[in-house]
């Protein structure tokens, strides 16, 4: 049953997700923005009865994939093989429910995108260019944006890529590096012709134009209308199909050698090609009207399946085109941005290892949060609330409560129904109101409140539950205890049919407690689903409390990366200006004893040492007390010091001298010492 006129007649649903790069694992942001969302839409619409499928696969081509084999010395073959398998093991671990999970570098994928290209390539729908591009003469090859490197023209930083600097954020071009160089060999690259084919997208920017900005005006969500208004305002430029890479659909015509497929053009086709491994009907899917095809992305991928793949669509001219792009924003994490270079991220396998029995929990927490229409924050303490405040409090409760209630007065048998009250009435009369509000959100791609709605279900029978009292009730009218507690099973029944395309787990898990089939969602908001005389299992917890040290655990971890980040971002500082060797030799570095140290009073950074100096004692004054915060362990180690500098006052302690600290890039200050005892008043020089 769907609740949107729109959907009403369509026949049958292609639902596709975004391909997560097979460089490295998936992570909540990756969960939030596509699969758990796409998940639930495809789940609901087989629980309405509708035909539909669900396309997903790796994207396995691409720079990152051969950034990633470089830098580990494997070959792009062997990282690719080894995250599909990881992301498609979690994906099916969490319950997403692909009808195929496929690769781009599979056989079908690479003949099906060849001849797409070969297609449009014999009609004359690419234009070819002459461009420059930078080549690495060592390495003989031309260089894709991120193997290169320089400095950053807005704000110095010398590790810049060739597409963007990530210190400051800014979109570059790779001619925009200072010092630009090679990745691959180092070396300073040069600029040399190369020849590309383009899809010439402003020859598409009026039927673009009509097609989106009128023909979807109110119907797509505003944060897509909006990306996709202002790159048609901008003026649409033609977009380069093939790039000079050896790793990819190699490009399937005469002189193109050393070419392949540009990924944004052949990872959507993967869509088409994984149909086609699915089924041999594939084109039903594809080529009918009465098919609604719907693509479940991250924002950063609007324009590719908003713009560029429907021109790609138009182009071959026998394609659907989507009927919906309902992209989310940015998951960020503990309030900072969801990052793989720095392991800023909550890794889907990781979890399922962490959290084992606990998918729908991670399910819940990340729609109740889903960006829909902002970036939105994952933290653990949210998590944590929402299980033990939410699923376990008001979903767990309600279940639990009614069915522990039914073994302890009926022996686990359903009782009979009798004469209803106008609470009775009045709770079935708004249990039936369920199913289509949950139907209409998830029809307009609103899961947050599609969720809200489910769990206000639990809530009217937690409400229903304390307002009837029937632990107290059966003391009194047996017979109206049977009657609440009949139709607080009829409502975990309707719970466990309408909570499946959210909880697949926990709809299981209550489904089989109850003794009930798998219900098509047009059953729901029923009062009958249950039969009076019908036996149910033994009950069980649903949701488990999370305890504090699960999550400090996790809270820890990212502490700790965030650490070994700021360890790996260390630099050196840049060597100081040129000194004469005559004006070092002024320097008198020596070598004492440490006889004293203490804290000077009132100076919460200083030290204060008594040296033997080998011609007698001599005090000094140093600003590392915060990294000896024991400073009686220093007395009888030796100590490198400058002894003649001028004396001064600190805190009223006169110094005379410095002592030297090395500081480490962590920002610790270590105490220079020589490696073995030496004379006091030995010179270092």
């Amino acid at each position: 049953m769907l609740y949107t006129e729109k959907d009403q007649k369509y026949k049958r649903y292609t639902v596709t997700t975004a391909l997560p790069y097979a460089n490295g694992p998936v992570h909540i942001g990756h969960l939030a923005g596509v699969y758990v969302p796409a998940d639930i839409y495809a789940r609901y619409l087989r629980s309405c009865g509708e035909d539909v499928i669900l396309i997903g696969g790796s994207d396995e081509h691409g720079v990152p994939i051969t950034i990633k084999a470089r830098k580990e010395g494997v070959t792009p073959q062997d990282i690719v093989d080894r995250y599909h398998n990881i992301i498609k093991d979690s994906f099916k671990e969490l319950g997403v429910s692909f009808d195929i999970y496929s690769r781009t570098s599979c056989e079908e994928h690479a003949k099906t995108s060849s001849a797409y290209f070969k297609k449009l390539f014999e009609e004359g729908k690419f234009i070819e260019k002459v461009s420059e591009q930078y080549y690495d003469e060592e390495a003989k090859q031309f260089l894709a944006d991120r193997y290169i490197t320089g400095t950053c023209p807005h704000c110095g930083n010398e590790r810049a890529y060739g597409d963007q600097c990530e210190a400051c954020g800014t979109s570059l071009n790779a001619t925009d590096l200072i010092n630009p160089k090679s990745a691959l060999s180092g070396s300073k690259p040069v600029l040399k012709e190369t020849k590309h084919w383009f899809l010439p997208l402003d020859k598409d920017e009026e039927w673009l134009r009509q097609w989106i900005l009128e023909d979807h005006k109110g119907d797509w969500k505003t944060n897509v209308y909006g990306q996709c208004k202002s790159w048609i305002d901008a003026g649409l430029q033609p977009r380069a199909v093939t790039r000079d890479l050896d790793w990819g659909v190699k490009v399937p015509v005469e002189g193109a050698e050393g070419k392949v497929l540009y990924v944004w053009f052949d990872a959507p086709i993967g869509y088409i090609s994984f149909t086609k491994q699915l089924t041999p009907d594939w084109e039903k899917w594809w080529k009918d009207d009465e098919t609604k095809l719907v693509h479940f992305i991250g924002k950063d991928n609007i324009v590719f399946h908003c713009i560029i793949f429907p021109a790609m669509l138009k182009a071959e001219g026998s394609f659907i085109l989507p009927a919906n792009v309902p992209a989310n924003e940015f998951l960020n994490l503990e309030g900072d941005k969801i990052s793989t270079s720095r392991n800023w991220a909550v890794w889907l396998h990781e979890y399922l290892r962490d959290f084992p029995g606990k998918q729908d929990v991670l399910r819940y927490t990340l729609c109740s949060n889903a960006p829909e229409t902002k970036d939105n924050d994952f933290t653990w303490k949210d998590f944590q609330l929402k299980n033990n405040s939410e699923l376990v409090a008001i979903l767990g409760n309600f279940v639990n409560r009614t069915l522990v209630l039914t073994h302890k007065f009926y022996q686990g048998v359903v009782p009979s129904i009798g004469e209803l009250t106008d609470l009775d009435r009045q709770t079935i009369e708004e249990m039936k109101t369920f199913p289509e509000r949950i139907g209409r959100s998830i029809e307009t791609y609103r899961f947050r409140e599609a969720l809200a709605e489910l769990m206000n279900l639990a809530r009217l029978g937690n409400k229903y539950l304390t307002e009837t009292e029937p632990w107290k009730l059966v003391k009194t009218d047996s017979e109206r205890t049977k009657t609440v507690m009949n139709l607080s099973l009829q409502i975990c029944a309707n719970l466990a049919l309408l909570c499946e395309p959210f909880l697949p787990f926990s709809a299981e898990k209550l489904r089989n407690m109850l003794n009930l089939e798998k219900l098509e969602w047009r059953k729901a908001g029923n009062a009958e689903l249950l039969a009076a005389g019908a036996i149910i299992n033994n009950p069980e917890l649903l949701f488990e409390k999370i305890e504090d040290d699960a999550i400090n655990a996790q809270i820890q971890r990212l502490q700790d990366a965030k650490k070994q980040n700021e360890l790996n971002a260390w630099q050196p500082n840049a060597v100081k200006q040129e000194v004469a060797f005559d004006d070092f030799g002024k320097v008198d570095i020596r070598v004492g004893t440490v006889l004293e140290c203490t804290k000077v009073p009132k100076a919460d950074k200083l030290l204060q040492f008594k040296i033997e100096d080998g011609m007698g004692t001599r005090t000094i004054v140093s600003g590392i007390a915060k990294f000896y915060p024991n400073p009686e362990e220093l007395v009888g180690k030796q100590v490198c010091f400058i002894a003649n500098f001028a004396p001064r006052k600190l805190k009223g302690v006169e110094s005379q001298g410095m002592i030297l600290s090395a500081e480490d890039k962590d920002g610790r200050l270590v105490l220079v010492t020589p490696s073995q005892l030496v004379t006091p008043g030995c010179s270092i020089g």
